[in-house]
């Protein structure tokens, strides 16, 4: 089973706001729109692989949708005549072809897990070890908004099943973000975690204060602050265990960050680790040393929410943080039948092989990119 052919969608992924009108808000931006990349592999024996990769718009991190087709251009000539079962040489050969850039890189290893899932006929979480669960936890990401709209958000999805709330925070007064913590807090129910996210957009003063103010509150502090270094400065300063995201970039970083004991735990995002593959790697570490983390993606419809949920699927329920799917703010499946689809705080792993995702390629359109 060969490669013969690298076909590149671009599609435009329409964003919802959770009130009409209004934008998915973070600390850092407000996302109204965003531009996804698919990547379809086609093998000489009839097999086709999809993967995809989504950056959060082009100021969330170094990754933008147009690099990642660029990238894509660059690399899809050495991919043809390879076995996507290699998965560990299809890497190699996009490592010699191209330096960094594992966002797009990350589209062509699912490709080739979904790929190969198909070729055995079992499910990527079954070629990952097993799955622990077939229906997996979300997590539920509240916007910032006023102290007593995010109460009542965090009350209203706590009844609909979600057993984590993460607050959105940063990017205004740190007064408000107490406010909204001490707000939000004050709903949780026994067994609910939560967890103040800020998305790079604190200063370490900031976080700081906030831990301070909030000591009396059980959370974890996500990101607080833009870069490696300002986050490694707050240990010991601060009252609550620290969770790296968007500073976790690769898993040299994970390793790094647990050997210098930064990080109590992660969020981790797939497609910007590389993949699956690195994926496996991290979760495999992070069992290792008992730190606790997420797998989602930056963003993207069936297939990222996909990939997300077959690995999600396979960490040990007590080192797991959940798996958040763009899904409930993105119009529309790539799969009407077998699409990931968020009910009362789970998911149901896709029953097919592979991904479990047979995506209307019409909705696409034509490809912007092919090579064979």
């Amino acid at each position: 089973m060969k490669i013969v052919a690298v076909d590149v969608f671009q599609h435009d992924l329409p964003v919802r706001g959770p009130v009409d009108g209004e934008p998915y808000r973070m600390a850092v931006q407000d996302v109204w729109h965003l531009d996804t990349t698919i990547v379809r592999l086609q093998c000489d024996d009839g097999t086709v692989g999809y993967g995809e990769t989504c950056p959060l718009g082009s100021t969330y991190q170094p990754q933008h949708a147009l690099g990642a087709r660029a990238a894509l251009a660059e690399m899809a000539p050495h991919l043809v005549g390879l076995a996507p079962t290699a998965i560990g040489r299809v890497g190699a050969a996009m490592d010699a072809a191209l330096m960094g850039h594992r966002y797009a890189k990350a589209a062509v290893d699912v490709a080739c897990w979904d790929a190969t899932g198909k070729a055995y006929g079992v499910r990527v979480c079954d070629l990952l070890g097993g799955a622990v669960r077939e229906r997996v936890p979300s997590y539920h990401g509240v916007l910032i908004a006023s102290p007593e709209d995010s109460a009542a958000d965090a009350d209203a999805r706590q009844t609909e099943g979600f057993s984590r709330i993460q607050l959105k925070v940063g990017g205004r007064p740190v007064e408000d973000d107490i406010a909204a913590l001490r707000a939000v807090a004050a709903t949780l129910r026994p067994g609910v975690r939560l967890a103040a996210d800020a998305n790079k957009g604190w200063t370490t003063r900031d976080a700081i204060q906030v831990s301070n103010a909030c000591r009396d509150i059980a959370l974890v502090i996500e990101q607080p602050c833009d870069s490696y270094e300002e986050n490694a400065s707050l240990v010991g300063k601060v009252c609550h265990p620290i969770y790296l995201d968007e500073s976790a970039t690769d898993l040299g970083v994970v390793v790094t960050a647990i050997g210098q004991r930064v990080a109590d735990g992660f969020g981790m995002k797939v497609s910007r680790v590389g993949g699956i593959s690195a994926m496996r790697a991290v979760r495999d570490v992070c069992a290792a040393t008992r730190r606790p983390h997420t797998v989602d993606d930056t963003w993207g419809g069936d297939l990222v929410a996909a990939a997300s949920l077959h690995v999600g699927a396979t960490v040990d329920p007590a080192n797991f943080e959940g798996t958040w799917i763009a899904e409930p703010y993105v119009d529309g499946h790539y799969d009407a039948e077998h699409g990931v689809r968020l009910d009362g705080g789970w998911m149901d792993l896709p029953p097919g092989p592979g991904l479990g995702i047979n995506p209307d390629e019409s909705l696409w359109g034509d490809p912007v990119l092919s090579v064979s």
